[in-house]
């Protein structure tokens, strides 16, 4: 398909993601869509009269030009749902866009996601969290994603700058300006080691109802929502609400029950909306991240069995089928006690093996 269709496919009034990705499995491309005929067009479920008329008579073609030209010609990546580098969590929300602009540098198809959200009325108390969060998660090689708004979106942003951690920005609007504006420094620090996405063409204002509509991807994008700081109402919570939707984990920071910004962490916590956390290693081991770090290190010692000597190996091999004592090793091997002594010291030394009370030996 060319780009030019698929950007025009978004500019087809009344045509949404769900709509837009029913036309798409039906005619085959975006070019086919545009090349139908009314009776064609008729002939596919839940399309009808006001949808056709909206395809056969739209300039949408037109617009895509001007839109084309400028992500050309500002090195702007557009992701399309057929893709093979557009988001893959995301794709599989129902909702999902059907086509992204991208600039930067990340992986949005990261082992590991993380979004993290919260009030734009951000307390020291917030900003903390955000500090402690980002700092633990840094050497788990995350990419983190937020809205670029006011408040905890921008601190989680700052931080993840100052560890080196890829962040993403999902903007309400055209990649043509920046709102707020006040973060254009942390912007263009981001497009180097992560980027700024959204779905929205240029000349799209932030307008109010373009962020609620933003959201969907921020929770859709990533493995798991970790809300901050968050009112009862406001687009923290509303994000929360979407990843649950997805069957996404959400997880909340608690706060004091009289803190306003807490409310609504405390809320989702409550409702079993959200898991209760307390820090980073508590996400660490809800995610099952510790495990990974474990397995890693189990593959690399088994990697170094393979320049043991004779004996070593068979202290390793005997030991696979649970712990032993010294003496049953002994028998079991017919090495002297003696010799097998140097053998099992020089294996706890490479971290093989580990000591139980008793002189009872088992695999690390």
């Amino acid at each position: 398909m060319s780009t030019l269709h698929k950007i025009a496919l978004t500019f087809i009034k009344s045509i949404g993601p769900v709509t837009a990705k029913n036309l798409l499995a039906y005619c085959g491309s975006a070019e086919n869509v545009f090349s139908a005929n009314r009776k064609q067009l008729l002939q596919i479920p839940g399309i009808g009269e006001k949808t056709v008329e909206a395809i056969l008579g739209t300039n949408a073609l037109v617009r895509a030009e001007e839109e084309l030209k400028f992500v050309e010609k500002h090195d702007i990546e557009v992701l399309f749902f057929s893709d093979d580098n557009y988001p893959k969590r995301l794709k599989n929300c129902f909702d999902s866009p059907i086509l992204l602009y991208f600039k930067g540098k990340a992986d949005l198809n990261h082992p590991r996601i993380l979004s993290i959200v919260g009030t734009r009325n951000a307390t020291e108390y917030g900003r903390n969290l955000c500090k402690q969060l980002i700092e633990v998660l840094a050497p788990y090689n995350v990419l983190v994603v937020s809205g670029l708004a006011y408040g905890i979106d921008v601190a989680a942003h700052k931080e993840c700058i100052a560890n080196d951690v890829a962040t993403v920005g999902v903007l309400g609007h055209g990649l043509d300006r920046l709102y707020p504006q006040l973060h254009k420094n942390v912007s263009q620090k981001m497009v180097l080691n992560g980027g700024l996405l959204t779905e929205f063409p240029i000349l799209t204002n932030p307008d109010r109802q373009n962020f609620p509509q933003r959201n969907r991807i921020i929770a859709g994008i990533a493995d798991a929502t970790i809300v901050v700081e968050a009112s009862l109402k406001g687009g923290a919570l509303i994000t929360a609400e979407i990843a649950n939707s997805y069957n996404k984990d959400v997880y909340a920071f608690p706060g004091r029950t009289n803190d306003l910004f807490s409310e609504g962490c405390n809320f989702l916590i409550k409702t079993n909306r959200a898991g209760l956390i307390n820090n980073a290693n508590d996400l660490i081991y809800y995610l099952g991240w510790d495990n990974e770090v474990k397995e890693k290190k189990k593959q690399a010692q088994t990697a170094l069995h393979i320049n043991l000597t004779a004996n070593e190996q068979k202290v390793v091999d005997a030991l696979k089928n649970g712990q032993l004592a010294i003496d049953e090793l002994s028998i079991e091997l017919n090495i002297q006690q003696s010799k097998l002594a140097i053998v099992i010291l020089t294996l706890e030394m490479q971290g093989i093996i580990v000591s139980l009370p008793g002189k009872i030996y088992k695999l690390a």
